[in-house]
């Protein structure tokens, strides 16, 4: 099959989809890998390290869309993406179009096949890969957020960790999966006090095991306004496969916040776990609603572009791998993981909110 791995255009977005390394197992494999022109080099993987595993080199997205049956690319199609598009493509990446329903029209018109990363799910329930760029995520809405808190930036001027004399900042964060997790254990290990609301009890169970400083609780509406009164730092990482991610702070609880705090929304892709969140991206990456720092850039992990590839590209290759031998309709993941095709949603949680919003009028 012919794989095409186009150059991303999303703003300071400077992940590839498949590293070099991988592009060349491929090409082994029998299948003719296109590579855009210069797609590798914000990764630190230049066009020669690809040409020197047979892959090809595509000068401009025209020629890469043209040549390609497979596109495999990191984020969604954005403008320039849409134009080269076509009906008989197989496009494989991140989509959610949950929270683009202007995207999701362009695709149905379209009519290709459409298969979202972070809706191929095992039989478990269990999404491979969103797993590792949220893990990412998670640490950076720490990093960052630990960095908004300082005066110069806005914040309330403090060190989350504090020392000896002073007191420990406090983080809150909401849902311990693969991001929220790997922000409550980062907050934990510089020394916070976290507290982590889940549903789960299991997951409660792993995040009380990060540390005496960690504290696990069931998301009761009073226990979560009681946390958030003197919380520091908010991060936000619930997810419902496939859809919107639904409102765990309103702005009424936002207001009862202290000036400087800072909240972080790493569900900003699936429209945000916060009611005050709006996607931003890394050239303007927070602003400011009743006092407090919002961070809701929907490529977080691209800040990290030679870490998130080659992250990405070792948990999607296998995936790959089955969709370039034609036979992918066989493989329960990857057909759950289908949003659209030939111009009908496909995938349930689509389905359900499109549904829903015919009986409102929306």
């Amino acid at each position: 099959m012919r794989i095409g791995v186009p150059r991303e255009t999303k703003t300071l977005e400077g992940r590839v989809a498949l590293v070099p390394a991988a592009a060349g197992d491929l090409v082994k494999r029998g299948h003719e890998v296109w590579v855009e022109q210069g797609a590798g080099e914000p990764s630190g993987f230049p066009d020669a390290n690809y040409a020197a595993l047979g892959v090809r080199i595509a000068p401009d997205a025209e020629s890469l869309y043209a040549r390609g049956e497979l596109i495999v690319k990191v984020k969604e199609p954005i403008e320039g993406d849409l134009e080269h598009l076509r009906p008989d493509h197989v496009l494989f990446c991140y989509l959610h179009l949950a929270a683009e329903p202007a995207l999701t029209r362009r695709l149905l018109d379209i009519g290709l096949t459409g298969i979202a990363f972070e809706t191929v799910e095992l039989a478990t329930g269990e999404l491979p890969l969103l797993a590792p760029m949220s893990i990412i995520a998670g640490r950076i809405a720490v990093q960052v957020g630990t960095t908004l808190l300082h005066q110069p930036q806005g914040g309330k001027g403090m060190l989350l960790g504090g020392l000896p004399s002073t007191g420990r900042g406090k983080v809150v964060v909401f849902g311990a999966g693969q991001a929220g997790g790997a922000a409550a254990a980062l907050a934990a290990a510089g020394g916070a006090n976290v507290v982590v609301f889940e549903m789960r009890q299991d997951r409660l169970a792993q995040m009380m095991a990060l540390g005496p400083n960690v504290t696990a609780l069931y998301p009761y509406h009073d226990e979560v306004q009681q946390a958030l009164a003197d919380a520091d730092l908010v991060v936000g990482a619930v997810l419902v496969t496939g859809a919107r991610a639904p409102h765990v702070l309103t702005r009424d609880m936002l207001r009862g916040m202290e000036a400087g705090s800072v909240v972080a929304d790493i569900s900003i892709d699936q429209g945000g776990c916060f009611e005050t969140s709006r996607p931003t991206s890394w050239r303007e990456p927070t602003y400011v609603e009743e006092g407090v720092t919002h961070f809701c850039v929907t490529n977080m992990p691209g800040a990290v572009p030679r870490t998130s590839s080659q992250a990405i590209c070792a948990a999607i290759l296998p995936w790959v791998d089955v969709l370039a031998t034609g036979e992918w309709r066989h493989n329960e993941a990857l057909v759950r993981g289908i949003n659209v095709e030939a111009g009908e949603l496909v995938h349930p949680a689509l389905r359900k909110m499109a549904g829903e919003g015919a009986e409102t009028g929306a």
